[in-house]
């Protein structure tokens, strides 16, 4: 697996990155959400480079010109509800392509040990076509993990690009180990945190992503 963190070179990448992460600018969820499908507009373009291109020829109203145009078949895939920001902004891009939507959510289980849920799934056909996967945090890995094992079901990628905004280098160990490091999968990263909580949320950070775009939501265990 090849892992590729963009902070790294500096890029307007960074002031999206400030802006989400940002407890002011947070208050305002309309450019929250904007900022994530902005970060996922630049990840596009940066996934772009990678895939496979073939030459087409396309009338102007002068003469004909030849222009090298993806050829991959392309499945834009995210979990709800977080995810849907991101993924928006890379179908702001990659607007001819297919779409899959997972619901995932943590819970913590008999043992007390946090486990992840997935109820639904709507996905294509994927095998022999280029997954992308959009999830904008990866603290543990373990939504990425069980929603990328999910849409396997469907069939096996040419290749996965996995896509989130911040991650941990725990998570980064987890899906490597869960995916057997395999070299088919490429793990996208807008920035790289040290560190988790208690609570399994990113530090530095920047809070529940799917709560700063869409508003708090009940739990069970509150009602």
């Amino acid at each position: 697996m090849n892992v590729i963190n963009l902070s790294e070179h500096n890029s307007v990448l960074n002031q999206f990155l400030r802006e989400i992460r940002d407890v002011n600018i947070q208050k305002d969820p309309l450019r929250f959400r904007r900022n994530i499908e902005r970060i996922g507009e630049f990840m596009a373009m940066e996934v772009s480079k990678k895939l496979d291109y073939q030459p087409v020829e396309v009338q102007t109203p002068l003469a004909t010109a030849t222009v090298n145009t993806i050829s991959d078949q392309l499945v834009l895939a995210t979990i709800l509800r977080a995810g849907m920001p991101l993924h928006q902004g890379f179908l702001n891009v990659f607007d001819r392509a297919d779409n899959a939507f997972l619901s995932a959510y943590r819970r913590v289980n008999g043992k007390g040990e946090l486990e992840i849920v997935a109820e639904y799934m709507a996905a294509p056909a994927i095998d022999g076509k280029t997954l992308i996967v959009a999830d904008p945090m990866l603290a543990t890995g373990m939504s990425m993990e069980v929603g990328y094992l999910a849409l396997l079901r469907h069939g096996t990628p040419k290749h996965a690009h996995l896509c989130c905004a911040i991650a941990t280098p725990q998570a980064i160990e987890s899906v490597r180990k869960t995916l057997n490091d395999s070299p088919d999968v490429t793990l996208w990263c807008a920035a790289i945190d040290p560190i988790l909580n208690e609570k399994k949320y990113i530090v530095p950070g920047l809070g529940d992503a799917g709560d700063l775009c869409y508003g708090t939501k009940i739990h069970l265990s509150d009602r």
